[in-house]
């Protein structure tokens, strides 16, 4: 039995159940989040939508994220992560699956807003549920793990989705339908699935013998003593409230480094098949579409693998999160800057790819921020606040791209705003963090 007691073989056994399935659900829920881009081009010709109507519709998403998304992860506590996942994926899905009757740019921005209501919670209390099972020094690492799921999403979506795109004439449906159908079942099926698979927690882990539920839960408990021990927490006396939260500076100014990560993230991938096919012009197809727009995935996955690694082993979390930021804008601002000579998507899919490994890297190590400050209920209530305002960056990027595209023709104005505030959002953090410093 002396081997179930042992932290690194335990802590291998919570890696091996619980990170691969919630590295699958948050794959498929990103996917249906974000593969409105590759439809882009085929709505916009069969709707005739124009770069404004698509978007905010693509922007909808996020507002109706941000409006459900601290309720739902407080209803969570209260109900159980198996049981409000499983309902958070199945009405995400249903939604997915009914953009395929989009018609109207009305019925296109109410079925995305209705999309976000949907999925509402479901990344925050991912997070929160990760720090039921993970101590401080090991939850960068965890949660960076897991949401390496939103790059290899692109990864491995951006193709299929193309070949998906290809369907377009079978049974009488256009390709982004058929896209819209098969991506949104998935999530429908996981749903029924997180009721077997999901505990609420290690003690209802019955995968776990009874000394490693015992050793697991005394790991935890220390892990708080100690940060309360360490004064880690004097600087947020929040109570449990979430009107004690709104008063927190640090709050605020995490919540506007992760509006500016959204506006970039969000900004580039709902364009980013649309400016790919737009570089390659008459030789583009929707199946070459998907494969390049999975090059800047790749280095977003590789980025945020590395990153969190590094960030765990020094322990510094600081530079770790705003140095990515600031590499990320850098990204924007040279892709805009094409040298003489080059032709092709190639020195686009390079900045890309620049960018996604800033945004990305940065994921792991900033949420291990705000969950090193804040407990209990405090830190469920303050990853939702901080993502919910962080996430209308989700609105505001698409949606400045969109109208900046119809007034001006070109998509440069809005990325240099976007490197801009990504900036803006590296100087955030290192206000957030200058005790840390």
């Amino acid at each position: 039995m002396t081997s179930h007691l042992d932290p690194a073989a335990l802590y291998r056994k919570v890696d091996a159940r619980l990170l691969p399935y919630l590295f699958l659900l948050y794959v498929v829920a990103y996917l249906d989040r974000v593969n409105v881009s590759f439809a882009a081009q085929g709505i916009s010709r069969d709707l005739a939508f124009s770069s404004s109507v698509f978007g905010l519709g693509a922007g909808m998403f996020f507002a109706g994220y941000v409006l459900f998304e601290v309720p739902s992860n407080l209803i969570m506590r209260r109900v159980g992560a198996r049981l409000w996942i499983a309902r958070i994926m199945l009405t995400w899905g249903l939604a997915a699956c009914s953009l395929s009757l989009v018609r109207t740019p009305w019925s296109f921005h109410a079925l995305r807003f209705l999309l976000g209501v949907a999925e509402a919670g479901f990344l925050p209390g991912i997070i929160y549920y990760l720090t039921l099972w993970y101590p401080p020094q090991r939850r960068a690492r965890a949660v960076a793990l897991f949401m390496a799921a939103t790059p290899v999403a692109g990864l491995v979506g951006a193709p299929i989705s193309g070949l998906l795109l290809d369907l377009h004439g079978v049974s009488g449906l256009s390709g982004w339908q058929w896209l819209f159908v098969l991506e949104g079942v998935p999530a429908v099926l996981l749903g029924v699935s997180v009721l077997r698979w999901l505990p609420n927690g290690p003690a209802e882990a019955r995968w776990l013998a009874p000394d490693e539920r015992a050793r697991l839960a005394a790991h935890l408990a220390e892990a708080v003593e100690t940060a309360s021990a360490s004064g880690a927490n004097a600087a947020q006396p929040l109570g449990q409230t979430l009107s004690a939260l709104a008063k927190s500076p640090q709050v605020w100014l995490l919540s506007a480094a992760y509006f500016a990560l959204c506006v970039g993230m969000y900004g580039l991938v709902m364009w980013m098949p649309t400016l790919i096919g737009e570089v390659l012009g008459a030789a583009s197809t929707p199946l070459r579409v998907g494969l390049l727009s999975a090059v800047p995935y790749l280095g977003g996955a590789v980025g945020m693998v590395l990153i969190g690694r590094h960030s765990d082993a020094t322990g510094e979390r600081r530079w770790h999160t705003a140095g990515p930021l600031f590499v990320s804008a850098g990204g924007f601002a040279a892709s805009l800057l094409t040298p003489p000579g080059l032709h092709g998507p190639w020195w686009s899919l390079c900045c890309y790819t620049v960018a996604t490994i800033g945004l990305w890297g940065l994921l792991g190590p900033f949420w291990t921020i705000p969950t090193g400050l804040l407990t209990g209920a405090a830190a469920a209530g303050g990853v939702a606040l901080i993502n919910s305002i962080g996430n209308t960056g989700g609105f505001v990027g698409p949606t400045l791209v969109g109208l900046v595209r119809d007034a001006t023709g070109s998509h440069v104005v809005g990325f240099l705003a976007i490197a801009v505030i990504m900036a803006l959002g590296g100087c955030c953090v290192l206000a957030a963090t200058r005790e840390q410093a």
